[in-house]
């Protein structure tokens, strides 16, 4: 499929250069590879914020005015 995409004319170069050192005429492969990197990149941010966010509330109050306690202290005797 044909798109316009609009980019900085230094990203444009370097993904000429990249092709050419590829052998290839145009730039498409080499994009096609960095948006299918970027996609896959984000679905991995996404399972780890979602296995973060599970995590909310899994300490107890007391478990986490402790914790809190701990890292001041840690804060304040840092060299």
């Amino acid at each position: 499929m044909r798109t316009t995409v609009e980019m900085k004319p230094e990203h444009r170069s370097a993904l000429l250069s990249v092709a050419s050192r590829r052998g290839q005429k145009g730039f498409s492969a080499v994009l096609g590879e960095a948006i299918e990197h970027y996609l896959r990149a984000e679905q991995d941010r996404e399972k780890r914020r979602k296995s973060l966010l599970s995590l909310a509330g899994s300490l107890s109050r007391h478990e986490a005015v402790n914790l809190r306690r701990t890292f001041q202290h840690l804060r304040e005797h840092w060299r």
